[in-house]
This record gives C-alpha cells, sequence and structure tokens, in this order.
C-alpha cells in the first residue's frame, strides 16, 4: 500500500454519519449505532461528575466496520482499538483497510469511551477551549507540555482521576455487549460463534490485555491479539505529550493509581477491577499475570519501536514478562523520524517511500498474524 496517498483519500471520502464505499478497493465502510448502558458500570456510587455522566454522544453514538464487499455474515472479525485522546479515526483508516484486505476479514473500529465520537464537540474547538487553556498554562507556570490537544482531557482527569478507570470500564462492557451480540448471530455482518481477534495500539492495547485477563463470559478465550505500540504496564507508561496529557495531569493520574485507588472502597472488586490492577504496576499480581501472557491461550504478538517515549518496550516486557516479550514482541527502529503518537509521519515529503516502507512492514506482519 502506497501510505502516504492512501491516508488523503480516505480522510477525503471517508465519513461517519454515512456507509462508504472504498476507492480503488473492495471494501465497503458501513456505520452501525451503538448504546451504551454502562457508564457508571463498576463503581458502587455515582461520584462522577454529572455532567459526565450525561454527555450525550458517549452514549448514543456510530462505530464503522471495513467489511470485504459482498461479504455477509462473516464468521472471522477483527476488532481495532485506538490510543488515548483520540478526537477522530483519521490516522485508523489506513490501517484499517489494510488489515481487511489481507486477511479478509471485517475491521470493527470500537471508541472508546468519551473519545473519537463519543465525546462534546466542545471538546476538540479551539475557541471553546482557549479560556481553559488560559487557565491551565498559568496553573502550571507555563508548561510546554500544555496545548489545545491535551487541555480537554487534562482538566478532566486532573479533576477526577477515577475518569480512567471508569471510563475504561465502561468500553470494557460496551465491548463485552458488542462481543455478546456478534457471537450470539444478533449482528447483521456476523454468524454465531464468530471468532474475535484484536489489533490494538497504545492505550487500546491496555484495554485489551485487561480484556484477555479478564475474559468476560469467555468471550476471548480464543482470541488473537496484536500489539502495536502497546502492552506496556502503567507504571511504566509515559503519558506526557502536547497530543495526550500535560505533566500536571499525569503526575495526578500516576499517583493516584499507584497510591490511592486500591484504597477507593467505592469500586467493585470484581474480574476487571483484577485485570486492572494486575496492569498498573510489575509486582502486582505479577506470577499470575505472566504466566497468564506466557501460556498458549494469551496467543500475542506485537511490535514495539525504539523512540517510543510514551509506551517504553521496557514496560512492555514488565507487563508481558521476559519469555514472552522476547519471543512474540519484535522491537523495531525506522529511519525517519517518528514519534509513539505518530508512527507514520507524512509532513516531511522526502521520507514518503520510508513511511510506506514502515507502514507496510508492520502492518504485514499484523496480518499475518490475524489472517
Amino acid at each position: 500500500m502506497n501510505y502516504s496517498d492512501r491516508y488523503v483519500k480516505l480522510n477525503t471520502c471517508f465519513t461517519p454519519e454515512k456507509d462508504t464505499h472504498l476507492p480503488d478497493a473492495k471494501i465497503d465502510v458501513k456505520n452501525f449505532c451503538f448504546e451504551s448502558n454502562s457508564f457508571d458500570a463498576g463503581h458502587k456510587e455515582t461520584s462522577i461528575h454529572r455532567n459526565e455522566i450525561i454527555v450525550a454522544e458517549n452514549l448514543k453514538f456510530r462505530y464503522p466496520v471495513f467489511v470485504p464487499r459482498g461479504r455477509f455474515r462473516a464468521d472471522k472479525a477483527i476488532l481495532l482499538l485506538h490510543g488515548l485522546n483520540e478526537r477522530s479515526w483519521n490516522k485508523y483508516l489506513c490501517w484499517a483497510e489494510y488489515l481487511c484486505e489481507q486477511t479478509g476479514k471485517p475491521v470493527i473500529l470500537f471508541p472508546i469511551a468519551f473519545h473519537i465520537n463519543r465525546s462534546p464537540k466542545s471538546w476538540s474547538d479551539p475557541r471553546s477551549l482557549l479560556s481553559l487553556l488560559n487557565l491551565r498554562r498559568d496553573y502550571s507556570g507555563n508548561d510546554r507540555s500544555v496545548s489545545l490537544a491535551n487541555v480537554a482531557l487534562s482538566e478532566r482527569l486532573s479533576n477526577n482521576p477515577l475518569l480512567f478507570y471508569t471510563s475504561g470500564k465502561q468500553t470494557f462492557h460496551d465491548l463485552e455487549t458488542l462481543c455478546t451480540d456478534i457471537r450470539a448471530g444478533m449482528h447483521p455482518l456476523f454468524a454465531p460463534n464468530t471468532q474475535i481477534d484484536l489489533f490494538a495500539y497504545s492505550i487500546g492495547a491496555f484495554l485489551a490485555q485487561i480484556l484477555l485477563l479478564a475474559n468476560p463470559g469467555k468471550l476471548f478465550s480464543k482470541s488473537r491479539l496484536f500489539l502495536f505500540c502497546g502492552g506496556s504496564i502503567f507504571s511504566a507508561m509515559q503519558g506526557v505529550s502536547r497530543s495526550i496529557m500535560d505533566r500536571k495531569a499525569f503526575e495526578k493520574l500516576y499517583n493516584y493509581y499507584l497510591n490511592e485507588f486500591e484504597l477507593n472502597s467505592s469500586v467493585i472488586r470484581d474480574t476487571g477491577f483484577g485485570a486492572f490492577r494486575s496492569m498498573i504496576s510489575p509486582e502486582r499480581k505479577q506470577a499470575e499475570r505472566e504466566q497468564f501472557f506466557n501460556s498458549p491461550a494469551s496467543n500475542i504478538q506485537g511490535i514495539s519501536l525504539v523512540n517510543d517515549r510514551v509506551i517504553p518496550y521496557s514496560g512492555v516486557v514488565q507487563a508481558l514478562g521476559n519469555e514472552c516479550a522476547r519471543r512474540n514482541i519484535s522491537l523495531l527502529d525506522f529511519t525517519f523520524t517518528y514519534s509513539h503518537e505518530n508512527p507514520f509521519p507524512l509532513s516531511n515529503s522526502s521520507d514518503h517511500q520510508s513511511v510506506n516502507e514502515a507502514f507496510n512492514l508492520v502492518f504485514s506482519q499484523a496480518a499475518s498474524f490475524l489472517e
């Protein structure tokens, strides 16, 4: 795939409001409605700010599925999970198209709670955010990590770090509902007992690991998981980024989950909680976690990048264990300047060929594993 050209073409034709025939490809994008009924899941009290709970966009939304043209009632699917603080599907369209084309499987792009089209437009509107940006800059002493792109998430997590868990828990239950419907043959695209595999990036990988560890309803007993720029234990993540969250927010989040979260008696101690807890720091349920990821049941492969500062390879090793990481995770480096947030940059035209080659290298490996 010519990633550079295809990125532009797909972002020109894709719209989440209607189905799309992708140009120069035998793939259609179909959009489906989803209604979330688990906004306070895992929490005994409604301590989340009321305006968080009633965000209409988060409770009823649409998600796209890339489908091989003419394919009906498929018996295999790939669930693609995105990164933290994403506001559009832009960078994932080529990813989904490639996986769909090369594996012949439908690819489901499902938004994490309060992300993509599950958040109010005001959270990404510069005019709406300007006053908050100025206040946050003053509060942080003009820290350069504060930006328009991260100010909404930074403010929300600073005010209530528990939202990281509760929004993840909501998504956990939404995916449980979606996959239960798919496996039961209740989704129009899929046959009963459809095999569901996962491609997960960044914080989506963290969520995918929790799904496999908890395995609600035994939905993921046979699932394969491909990790890209993801898979780290929480304590090794470095979330400070102008695209993700600012320094003050990350410090608050880090301190809360390393020192305070387990003292919160209002959080329900279910299997999801146990799986989440085991992914916070390497010593928590280490033997159990590493035994699972090192067993055939985990069925994991992945790619980490040398210059990934947000999700470092060392954190992936801590999460999976040395043996599993050494056997199943490739550590790659590219010849061009890249970052965790933008692994395939398009800004420098002189590097387009190298970017194309890197994209195809990563996704050919992912497609081969998920085929």
